[in-house]
């Protein structure tokens, strides 16, 4: 996927907040597909910090903004702004700690209690070059985003290892969401009916209809 030409007019902002434990690789994905770095010092998150990078998809230029925020508990007070007006959300956890597995669901309802209830959301099982301290098998976690209808992919920001498939897919899938949606209130307005919640001309955007189980088995798989 190329990045856009700095020089070219933003034509959408998709905001994506990562989610998940403290320790599961969130600060280390982000770095990855912001910057192509990696750090195996990388301290604890403080607080919340966000990165962009603006990509080209199907030729209009998309600016990523992806928020960063600790998963320990005392960080909490930050949630509900942090949600706020995010079109994606990536659900980390880490393949080589059960713990964090088990702690996705409890991070699934905040995200759905505070989130827009259309938001497209990606399972990331980081850390998946850790195969020899592998405690959650790739099958319960395709499993589980089945079930709760999310894409999935197991990534290893260290091997840099499906990172930017992750990211391509929630803001793809943001992207023809958005798409359908513009063509739709374009209909109406061409119908003569005005639609308020047009987004022509906004590039701020909130998510359209809920997303859908992907239909293609290799997002459920390690490629």
């Amino acid at each position: 996927m190329a990045n856009a030409d700095p020089s070219q007019k933003v034509d959408y902002v998709f905001k994506v907040v990562l989610i998940g434990d403290s320790g599961v690789g969130k600060s280390q994905i982000l770095a990855r597909f912001a910057r192509n770095d990696f750090s195996l010092d990388s301290k604890s998150t403080i607080g919340v910090e966000f990165q962009t990078r603006t990509l080209l998809i199907e030729h209009k230029s998309v600016k990523a903004q992806i928020w960063d925020t600790a998963g320990q508990e005392r960080y909490r007070a930050v949630t509900s702004a942090y949600y706020r007006g995010a079109a994606g959300a990536m659900l980390v956890y880490d393949v080589t700690k059960r713990q964090t597995f088990n702690h996705i669901a409890r991070w699934l309802e905040e995200l759905r209690g505070h989130a827009d209830k259309n938001i497209v959301i990606m399972l990331v099982g980081n850390k998946s070059d850790l195969e020899k301290q592998r405690e959650v098998s790739t099958e319960d976690a395709t499993e589980f985003a089945q079930k709760e209808g999310l894409f999935f992919l197991e990534t290893s920001a260290l091997a840099a290892k499906n990172v930017e498939t992750a990211f391509l897919t929630v803001l793809t899938e943001i992207f023809n969401i958005v798409n359908k949606k513009n063509l739709v209130a374009g209909e109406n307005q061409g119908n003569g009916n005005s639609n308020p919640t047009s987004l022509a001309g906004k590039k701020i955007i909130i998510p359209g209809p809920a997303q859908e189980i992907p239909a293609k088995s290799n997002m459920c798989c390690r490629s």
